[in-house]
């Protein structure tokens, strides 16, 4: 169990959260939830002993491991890929170590001759004969193949780094799971892979997440941040929603009746107070008006940026129409694909990381040359993009209002174009500070509001989600569902896909699927073909 007693957290004048008095008990799994900034993260870190609250106390269970899903990516490049998960269980290491050092010696010495008498049983009783088999198994549901076990960390990109730190932290099975943002650079096959896995898992979990089908597939409870306090919820994150509402709604119902309540005492009170006869009532009326109390709602940091695209063209009968195309770089992605994409379609690409999704998107889309074959554009079409790495279009040393402007129409003064940020939640002196400053979700707004700006007749999306706070996801999927025209993206986010996909183009190592029809009904497809 792991309780917090108090914790109150402030930088300078600014509290991030007060008086937080928390418990996590063992078999159930918490969704720590709130808006990017609201201090979920620095929460986290306090749980593992990391930062220290500026009050209150963290207390762990006598006995209990705590698991932590670190972010620093490079902190093992100096070791394999199996051992940095090895390491997740530090008594079995010490263990794996000594025991690989006195084996690699010649000569032994007395105690070391000794010892090996004695580690053996120490080994297997840690697990050590079972490592192997249980550090691959992890391993390969997160998507790696056996040949890269013994390679260096350095082989591995970030995102890929950070599925081998994943896969340490589930191999030391501690008692309490920390993990801040585990689905980042997660493809859907292990998505729910860890999903399945977190299921299963004993212990406490905690976790930080913006994908909503995993916090609706693995948690029991929601912990949500906001009001500068941690209120529990039973259920998952569709619990949670309809839940907070019921209890707002409830609220401001009770809220009403007191005003009521109190409007009828003030009137009794106004016209009887001088009547001899009604004196005593209305001072009696005076004394329960002085105890109603009106509950006052804290002002909630969780905001939602208001999104809407309008064509400024219309869309004719031909959107896209790709003929053979092909595409290869040290190692072949595809080819001989032919795929025609109508006005009214909305085309999800999904697949494994690094088969080829993001170059399919580009090519259809006229921003990547395809090896072979083509393909041809309608005479109407203007796609707008969201590239999933923006540092190409983003002049990280203009002022974010100045970039945005680039795409305004002349119409548009600074006063409009600050109005029009504001509702995408750079308020204040927000729109001022340089594109090179801004955090992963406020470029992705940024790069959204370009889009809203260019008005296109076709929106292109490359993993747009994966800065984006829940709020702001809700608000893009929103805003995607009333886009009337043609949409093609490419998401790991299962409820994103599964919201507005009406085709999926599925890539994989064996070519490419496509779909005509939504995410449920491909996989209900998928698994019949499976159980033949």
């Amino acid at each position: 169990m792991i309780t917090t007693s108090k914790i109150t957290m402030r930088f300078g004048k600014t509290a991030l959260f007060e008086d937080v008095s928390v418990k996590f008990v063992p078999g159930n799994r918490y969704g720590l939830i709130g808006a990017n900034g609201s201090g979920k993260s620095t929460f986290m870190k306090i749980l593992t002993g990391q930062l220290e609250p500026s009050d209150g106390e963290v207390v762990v269970g006598p006995g209990c491991s705590l698991g932590y899903l670190r972010q620093d990516h490079s902190a093992f490049d100096e070791h394999t890929i199996v051992d940095t998960v090895y390491m997740g269980n530090p008594k079995l290491w010490k263990l794996h170590c000594e025991r690989e050092y006195l084996y690699s010696k010649d000569d032994l010495t007395d105690a070391e001759n000794d010892r090996c008498g004695h580690i053996e049983e120490e080994f297997g009783d840690a697990g050590g004969y079972t490592m192997e088999a249980e550090a691959a198994k992890l391993l390969i549901g997160l998507g790696f193949t056996e040949d890269l076990f013994g390679q260096s960390m350095t082989v591995l990109q970030g995102g890929f780094k950070l599925r081998v730190l994943l896969a340490q932290v589930l191999f030391g099975q501690p008692d309490i799971l920390l993990l801040d943002e585990p689905t980042n650079h997660l493809d859907m096959e292990s998505i729910e892979w860890l999903v399945e896995l977190l299921k299963r898992y004993a212990g406490i979990v905690i976790t930080i997440s913006h994908d909503r089908f995993f916090l609706n597939q693995v948690c029991t409870h929601i912990a949500d941040l906001d009001y500068h306090e941690i209120r529990m919820f039973p259920g998952n994150y569709d619990d949670f929603t309809i839940a907070s509402l019921e209890v707002r709604e409830l609220q401001e119902k009770a809220n009403k009746k007191v005003e009521k309540q109190a409007s009828d005492l003030k009137a009794f009170i106004s016209r009887f107070s001088a009547n001899a006869s009604k004196s005593k009532q209305a001072t009696s009326r005076k004394k329960t008006l002085d105890k109603l109390e009106i509950t006052e709602f804290k002002p909630s940091s969780r905001v939602s940026p208001f999104i809407r695209f309008a064509p400024k063209t219309r869309l004719g009968d031909k959107v896209i129409d790709a003929e053979s195309i092909s595409k290869s770089y040290d190692q072949h992605l595809f080819s001989d694909f032919s795929c025609t994409i109508g006005p009214e379609e909305r085309v999800a690409i999904i697949g494994k990381n690094g088969v080829g999704k993001t170059t399919l998107l580009n090519i259809l889309c006229g921003q990547l040359p395809s090896d072979t074959g083509q393909v041809k554009f309608g005479e109407t079409v203007q796609v707008s993009l969201f590239p999933q790495d923006a540092s190409g279009i983003l002049d990280p040393k203009a002022r974010a209002i100045d970039w945005l402007g680039r795409f305004a129409d002349n119409t548009i003064d600074e006063t409009a174009l600050r109005a029009f940020m504001g509702r995408m939640l750079f308020r204040g002196e927000d729109s001022l500070k340089k594109v090179g400053v801004l955090s992963g979700g406020e470029k992705a707004r940024l790069t959204i509001s370009k889009m809203t700006m260019e008005g296109g007749n076709v929106l292109a999306l490359d993993e747009p989600t994966n800065h984006l706070d829940l709020e702001s996801i809700e608000a893009l999927n929103y805003a995607l569902s009333l886009f009337p025209n043609t949409l093609i993206f490419v998401s790991h986010d299962h409820r994103f896909i599964a919201t507005l996909a009406t085709r999926i183009i599925e890539v994989t190592d064996h070519g490419i699927v496509d779909y005509p029809g939504t995410l449920d009904e491909f996989e209900a497809l998928k698994r019949s073909q499976k159980g033949k």
